[in-house]
């Protein structure tokens, strides 16, 4: 009999007392009632925020998209929509490109109303711009795909800004092609009042060819210049949708910064040509005027070296001050007796790509030459060229600790030079950059490890 009781009492319990099993009970509700609480409110995975609508149906609940608020999930559809609308803008302007060369360009020329000079003249650099279009549309096309193929629905791994940056050399492209757009319509206009079977076939081709959506080859020639004047709007409109925490938010401001600072450089240079017409105006910051002036110095650096664009790399560009020593005792009497001057200095490397397209993500070859552009600040509006660039190949880049702030460039046989930045990080810098190079260049160096000794004939080394 007391076992019995003794059993009851233990399954009534199990060894716990009443008040701790309806402690135990009252904590689990308060528990399942907080999850449900969190489950209800939630924060949202973009901002944060637990502001998030109430689901009344349990399916539409299970589908819900990644815990988002309002806001963001408006924002995520105005993000879609505008990644939509540059990919499949970039391909509208894509097609009205093989208009022009398949519609105009080529029939004119099978057709013989113009001589091959004539064409260049009308249609300038538009075979480069159609295989530019190809190869960025291809690649934001397979970001889309690829984006969907996830299950990314709202497109939030598309990067545009990355895309558009490592294409940001179609760039100097556009600019050819405007720069030139005033003397192309100048020279179409005369050759129009001058051959009257050019003035038929183009008066044909646009009322009968369907093809032409019933546009004349003015309009389409427009094709590029709407294009790039609408790049910093389209950007602009992907930034707004898209939160500073995403991957590509840097990106896309970086991207849109570069376009509009070469948009003011090519009004710029129209307005150095005598042209009247310039592309849509930007707000200048000092930011972008900088940048202006940048492109400006790389267009004289690239012309003066006679390098490929898509084999250069500008390592390194600025303001520093530069002195020619009258010997090489300067050091002995301190840098404050030289005579400084600032001056734009680029350097400039020319890199053997594996691949030939300018376009693919190989990886650069070895270095073939290094020089060092020296440009003087602007007078009338120009850049001038101090001298020559100095070949890094026959040069020497040396320091001395007693003039720290400062380091010194000879030219074997010619020149010297001593220069230093206002911020000495700045030239210790420099100086680690010209001296890498000038050490890998020079056949002559790897017998003397660039280090200059008395079978060099030149005025200005020190001892």
């Amino acid at each position: 009999a007391t076992r019995t009781k003794s059993a009851d009492v233990e399954r009534a319990d199990s060894g716990i007392g009443q008040m701790a099993a309806r402690k135990w009970r009252n904590r689990a509700s308060e528990t399942l009632s907080s999850l449900q609480a969190w489950e209800a409110h939630r924060p949202c995975t973009d901002c944060g925020e637990r502001d998030l609508p109430v689901e009344t149906d349990a399916q539409n609940c299970n589908q819900r998209r990644a815990d988002l608020c309002e806001k963001c999930r408006k924002r995520r559809t105005e993000r879609k929509e505008s990644v939509l609308e540059f990919v499949n803008t970039e391909a509208s302007y894509g097609e009205d490109l093989r208009i022009i060369k398949e519609e105009f360009y080529l029939p004119m020329q099978a057709a013989g109303l113009l001589s091959q000079e004539q064409l260049l003249g009308i249609f300038s650099n538009i075979q480069e711009l159609i295989d530019l279009n190809e190869n960025f549309l291809e690649v934001l096309q397979e970001e889309i795909d690829q984006a969907f193929d996830q299950g990314d629905d709202d497109l939030m791994t598309v990067c545009i800004g990355e895309v558009f940056l490592e294409f940001v050399n179609m760039l100097p492209a556009f600019q050819t092609y405007c720069l030139q757009q005033s003397s192309s319509v100048n020279m179409l206009n005369a050759l129009e009042k001058e051959k009257e079977l050019l003035r038929i076939f183009l008066n044909v081709s646009q009322n009968d060819n369907t093809a032409l959506r019933r546009m004349n080859l003015r309009s389409f020639l427009m094709a590029p210049l709407q294009r790039v004047t609408k790049y910093p709007l389209l950007l602009s409109r992907i930034i707004k949708a898209t939160t500073e925490y995403h991957p590509d938010h840097g990106s896309l401001r970086e991207a849109k910064s570069r376009i509009e600072s070469h948009l003011e450089h090519i009004n710029m240079k129209t307005k150095q040509e005598g042209n009247t017409w310039t592309l849509r105006s930007f707000r200048q910051d000092s930011k972008k005027k900088r940048e202006v002036i940048n492109i400006e110095m790389r267009e004289t650096a690239l012309k003066t070296v006679g390098w490929l664009r898509e084999e250069t790399r500008f390592v390194m560009e600025g303001s520093l001050q530069l002195a020619q020593p009258p010997d090489g005792q300067w050091v002995k009497k301190g840098s404050k007796t030289l005579k400084f001057q600032n001056m734009q200095v680029l350097l400039l490397v020319n890199m053997k790509r594996v691949s030939e397209s300018s376009l693919e993500s190989a990886e650069p070859g070895p270095v073939k030459d290094a020089v060092l552009v020296l440009i003087r600040d602007k007078n009338n509006g120009k850049f001038h060229l101090l001298r020559e660039p100095l070949r890094l190949s026959n040069c020497i880049v040396s320091t001395d600790p007693d003039c720290d702030d400062t380091f010194e460039l000879i030219e074997i046989r010619r020149e010297a030079f001593v220069f230093r930045d206002s911020d000495r990080a700045r030239t210790h810098h420099w100086f680690r950059q010209i001296r890498r190079y000038s050490r890998e260049l020079g056949s002559w160096k790897k017998r003397r490890n660039a280090l200059p000794n008395i079978m060099i004939s030149t005025p200005h080394t020190r001892p």
